[in-house]
Formats: C-alpha cells, structure tokens, sequence
C-alpha cells in the first residue's frame, strides 16, 4: 500500500493527513503552536514553532499508522495565505512571522488606499487593508528599519516550511495573489507595487503551479521529521483552497461556508469578481476561482473565549446547548482583530453587549457562536447583493463545522442547509493535490469523487431563522452605533 500525505499550518495549530491511494484516511494527527501578542494589534508566529510541529507531526504520524515512510509518495504542505516571514539573503529568519491577522499596519493601509487605492485594486483584485504583505511591509520598514533593511528574501508560512524539507525557495501563484505584490492580470510579481513597499522584486520567490513537484526531502529534514530521503514534495498551496477542494467544491456554483481560524464563504466561479469586499482567489481547478467574503475570527474567536476563559470545547459546547436562541439578551462581535466583509474595518473590537446579573457562562460561549454566525450572514446578505450564482446546499467547512452544535446555529442563522464531508481539512485537500501530483488521481475532480465522502446534513430550523433575522438587526445596530467610538480611540 502506498500514501500521501498532506501537512496543514492553521491560525493556531497544524494538521496532518495520511490517506492511502484510494482516498481512505488512515491516520491523523493534530499539534498546537501559539500565537503571539508583543503588542496592541500584533499577532506574530515563530518559525521554530512551525518546525517543531511539522516534526513532531510528521513523527507522530508514521508511529501510529505504523507504516513505512518510503511508502508515502508525495508529500503537500498549505498554510494561511500572506503570513510572511521576512528572512535574509541566506534565507534566515530575522524577526518572527507577521501573521495575516496583525492589525499594526493601520496607518499604512490607510495610506495606500488613499493615495493608490484604484491602482492597487486594478492589478491586485483587492482593497488595501491590514491583512496583505504590501502595507505590512511597509509597517516594518517605518518601524524596524534596521530588520528592513536586512530583508534579502521573502517567505511565506508554508514555503518556509517547505524549504526546511527540500532546500528550494519558490511559491505558487494562488499564495502570490495574497501578497498585493502580484499582478493578477499578468501573473507576475509587479515591480510598481514591490517599489511601494521598498523592495526589489528580485528577493521575491519563483513562482509555480500548486502542482509541481518543486523537490525532494533532504538527509537533514529525515533526520528530524521521520520522512524518507527523496519523498516527493509539490509546491502546494493556501489552506482555503484546500479546504474547498478537500469539501469537494470544484464545480461553478459549488459553495462553502467555513469556520476555521477566519470564517468564509466561497463560490466556485469561471472568473474572478473584483470587489473592495470580496477575496478573491483562482482554484486548482483548471480555469476556475473562488471569490468569497471573509469574516476575520471565526474559530479563532472561540479560541480566544477558551484560552481566555477556561475549559475545554467539549465543556464550552455542553454549557451552550442548554441556553435558548438569543442568549438570553446577551449578544458577541467577533471583532477581536478588526473586520472585513463588509466593513473593511480594522478599528473595530470585539464586544459582548446586554451583559445582566442571570448570565452564566453558558450564555457568554452560546453568544460567541451566535456572533460569529451573525457576522458570516453580514458577509451571505453583502454576497447576495452581488448576484453571484450558487447552490442552494452549502457545504461546512473547518475545525467549527467538527461541532454539531454550532454547525446547527449556522445553520439556523444563515437559513441554507449544510452539507458535512468525512473531513474538509485542508490537510486532507492537500494529501489529495499530492496524489494529483504524482498521478493517483486523473484530476481534481477524479479525487473528488475518489475521497470525499459526505457524512451528515444540517437542515436549518426556520423558526429558529426568522429569531435570527430579528436579532440580527440589532446586531447591525450595535455595530454602527460602537464603529465610530472605536476609530476615536485608536486602540
């Protein structure tokens, strides 16, 4: 029997999948890494923590398959699109990770969208905001000039980890049209857009097809990693698109709804749909894309909520099952680290609002599921004003949709009926991609119907909808009455 494995890197920990070459999942394993808070609005990731995961996941997995590692074939690895990693000339790290969720590079946004927001837009498909390399970039050299000035590459998350097991520097075209250093038109690095950050394009990573088998596992990484000298490794690419692969969406119309580390829905389109407040993205499906709103702490949010409050998604899901729609009053922003779809916002803040004496904790983790469901119906409401065809069943994907609970409540806030495959890891989409790779499957849509299998279906309760729908305008009320008090703090 022969493998392949797929290696994700989320918002706050990595997953592997080994599947065998009939797409049957054989083992799977999990290890959390933190992320870290210097200052107000900074969100930062060490590369070490990256590598001790991938080792220890890596190791941990051929252990309890108990399988040889010169049988797996090929080896992917996806991450967070545009968390970068500044490095030097000889491709050592110089500071940690700016992760796409760090809001310091407010100013600069601001700055670029002002004075070259059309331009940017025009070849970029996106707004300038927080979330892209180009205005971090910039942060970093206004305000660490000495590391700027250091810079002689440029990583992304799961480039640098795929250079530590094969010692090539390259990146895919999907990555690349996340940095707002590409052009999207042309699919090549931009020079006018690189100047505006200060940089020479050459520092910037070949780009490639997602598909290509850029390399092999060196002596080095199978010593710390357990995999076998010469297993192949393809480029990869970013973890939402391996999870609309790995939930089967490779169709036009085909749509998802994920809850991970950043909540989003996407819709499996022929053509990319530029829009100030839409993500867009090409599929590894030949010729298509997925442009989607984004919603930024989804699952994160309730991260925070546990390691901030204690106890374990189990005990946090048991508290909110008891606890009625609308919590009783009690109603959560998920604005933790600003906003997207359909603010564009940094400067908003998460919030719990009609906060009273009979309130328990059940009812603050009931109201953190409900808010983030809230915010991605804000995000359906702004998608559906476009006019963008899509299916009338959605599938669920990310960690969040493991709980059936606020897969339910997502279902019930968003009014559509939710589709739930065997796995929607991104680990999994990429351990399919590998088999693309290397020729066990035909095609994107061969794995597909070779691997994905669905599981469970959630049926909104419609009364439960129109209670939603209700309280939903208060939602929007309390966002633009606390939008204005933020941006006066400057927080």
């Amino acid at each position: 029997m022969k493998y392949l494995l797929g290696i994700d890197f989320g918002g706050g920990s990595s997953k592997a999948t080994l599947i065998n070459t009939s797409g049957e999942i054989i083992c799977e394993n999990t290890v959390e890494y933190p992320t870290y808070h210097p200052c107000a609005n900074a969100c930062e990731q060490s590369c070490e923590d990256w590598i001790s995961a991938l080792c220890e996941n890596s190791k941990a997995l051929i252990s309890k398959s108990n399988i040889d590692s010169k049988d797996i074939l090929c080896v992917a690895i996806d991450s967070a699109t545009h968390t970068f990693l500044p490095c030097d000339k000889d491709k050592k790290p110089i500071r940690n990770a700016i992760h796409w969720t760090d809001s310091r590079s407010r100013r600069q946004a601001g700055a670029l969208l002002e004075e070259m927001g059309d331009e940017i837009f025009e070849k970029s498909f996106h707004k300038p905001d927080t979330i892209w390399t180009l205005p971090q970039l910039i942060w970093l050299k206004e305000n660490e000039p000495e590391n700027f000035k250091k810079i002689g590459s440029i990583f992304f998350e799961k480039d640098y980890i795929r250079y530590f097991l094969t010692n090539v520097y390259c990146t895919d075209y999907i990555e690349a049209q996340g940095s707002m250093l590409f052009n999207c038109n042309e699919l090549v690095w931009d020079k006018e857009l690189c100047d505006l950050a200060g940089i020479d394009v050459s520092i910037l990573p070949k780009v490639v097809n997602p598909l290509d088998i850029i390399g092999t596992v060196t002596r080095e990484a199978s010593e710390k990693t357990g995999l076998a000298i010469g297993t192949s490794v393809i480029c990869g690419t970013t973890d939402t698109c391996m999870e609309v692969f790995a939930s089967g969406a490779v169709k036009e119309k085909d749509v998802t709804v994920k809850l991970a580390t950043a909540g989003r829905i996407c819709v499996i389109t022929d053509k990319p749909y530029p829009n100030r407040h839409l993500v867009n993205y090409s599929h590894i499906a030949k010729g298509m894309w997925y442009p989607g709103t984004a919603t930024k702490a989804a699952a994160s949010s309730y991260r925070w909520y546990r390691d901030t409050f204690g106890g374990t998604y189990k005990e946090l899901d048991e508290g909110a099952k008891e606890i009625p729609v609308g919590s009783e009053g009690l109603m959560y922003h998920p604005y933790i680290n600003g906003e997207l779809t359909p603010y564009a916002d940094p400067m908003l803040c998460g919030s719990f609002i009609g906060i009273r004496s009979t309130h328990t904790k059940a009812h603050f983790s009931k109201a953190v599921l409900e808010g983030v469901s809230l915010s991605l119906l804000d995000s359906k409401i702004y998608l559906d004003s476009l006019n963008i065809p899509y299916n009338d069943v959605a599938t669920l994907i990310g960690g969040g949709s493991k709980g059936k609970k606020w897969a339910q409540i997502t279902a019930d806030v968003l009014g559509i009926t939710l589709r739930i495959t065997e796995s929607s890891d991104s680990s999994f989409g990429s351990a399919m991609l590998a088999g693309v790779a290397v020729g066990v499957f035909k095609s994107p849509e061969d794995a597909v119907c070779k691997c994905i299998k669905t599981i469970d279906t959630v049926v909104p309760n419609m009364e439960n909808h129109k209670k939603y729908l209700e309280l939903f305008k208060e939602y929007k009320k309390v966002h633009d009455a606390l939008a204005p008090i933020y941006r006066e703090r400057q927080v």
